[in-house]
């Protein structure tokens, strides 16, 4: 599996993944909200970071072009 997340992509990503964890510690998304938003801050970061994402490897997307 290739790089497939692309600058924009990338910076997406980690915008989002900073919105939710801002959220979830300011008390706006609270109990299951607030670990699913964490959960899912983490995938964005991870994916934002290494520059793979599986999901968009199942649908043969590629924004790194």
């Amino acid at each position: 599996m290739g790089i497939n997340v692309g600058k924009v992509d990338r910076g997406i990503r980690l915008i989002i993944a900073a919105v939710l964890v801002v959220l979830g510690v300011f008390g706006v998304l609270k109990g299951t909200f607030a670990l699913v938003g964490y959960v899912v801050a983490a995938i964005a970061v991870l994916t934002g970071m290494l520059r793979v994402c599986p999901l968009w490897s199942v649908f043969k997307i590629n924004t790194a072009k």
